[in-house]
């Protein structure tokens, strides 16, 4: 089987670098596009399954779409796929206003991932979670609630990218991605 190439669909220029300099050393060739896609609400699950359907009749191709949760334990999961635009309304401080009547911080980020090899072929997902808890801002605010989500003393926002992507959300998920792409090049 030749380098696998992933199309990975999204306009969101961090998490292309976080993704290629997660997967390219790996020897995964990633390219880019931007759709802008309808995403449907449900769970993670539905939200990802749906937009990656949608990605492969466009492209009719492979593609890799993603989709990222901030899950706050004391929300029972909220705002979980709706962060983004939870975060555009209320901004960092507003998230941490969500929890305030709560002693309970913690929180969970998860990412998954989900592949498929084209137009009409189901796609597999791969899910990535990180535990730690939300925080006032800290660090640069270049990449959306990176600067309030904190694992082992640090915000995702404090750490080089380096050290976030050995132990993120979205690496794990991309480490099972590797994973599976590795188990179909030795059976080919």
């Amino acid at each position: 089987m030749s380098k696998p190439v992933v199309n990975f669909i999204t306009g969101n220029k961090n998490k292309l670098a976080e993704v290629k300099a997660i997967l390219e050393p790996a020897g995964i060739e990633v390219r880019s596009q931007a759709i802008d896609l309808v995403e449907v609400q449900g769970t993670l699950d539905e939200v990802t399954l749906d937009k990656c359907r949608r990605a492969a009749e466009q492209v009719q191709g492979p593609v890799l779409v993603e989709d990222t949760c901030l899950c706050f334990d004391a929300l029972n999961g909220l705002p979980g796929p709706y962060i983004k635009w939870f975060l555009g309304s209320i901004g960092h401080e507003g998230l941490n206003n969500l929890l305030a009547a709560y002693p309970d911080k913690s929180a969970k980020a998860v990412c998954t991932f989900a592949y498929s090899a084209g137009a009409g072929q189901e796609p597999l997902l791969f899910r990535g979670v990180t535990e730690g808890k939300i925080v006032p801002a800290r660090g640069p605010p270049d990449f959306g609630w990176d600067p309030i989500f904190e694992y082992e003393g640090k915000t995702y926002a404090e750490m080089d990218k380096v050290e976030k992507n050995k132990i993120s959300h979205r690496f794990r998920a991309l480490e099972e991605l590797q994973t599976w792409f590795a188990k179909q090049t030795a059976s080919a």
